[in-house]
């Protein structure tokens, strides 16, 4: 079930990246969308943190609200690239 949630959301962030970034060039455009699909798994992430909470598993869930929070910064990081592409 996990899975099948986060393709979906991948694919619907990576679709919606490329339908609005028109105006940019082809480098800068795939960057974004890429920033975009990580920042989507940093999302998901964020969702089984809440549901490891919403179990009592508290070490899970601090486990992965840190991999949540690296997987933004990392999202982050190629946005800032995309931004710096001509």
């Amino acid at each position: 079930m996990k899975s099948i949630f986060k393709t979906s959301m991948v694919v619907s962030v990576a679709a919606l990246s490329l339908g609005l970034a028109a105006c940019d060039s082809a480098a800068e455009d795939q960057m974004e969308a890429e920033a975009d699909v990580v920042d989507a798994q940093a999302d998901v992430i964020e969702e089984e943190a809440d549901l490891a909470a919403e179990q009592g598993m508290e070490m899970e869930e601090e486990a992965l609200d840190q991999e949540a929070d690296a997987v933004e910064e990392q999202a982050d990081v190629i946005d800032d690239q995309a931004g710096e592409v001509e």
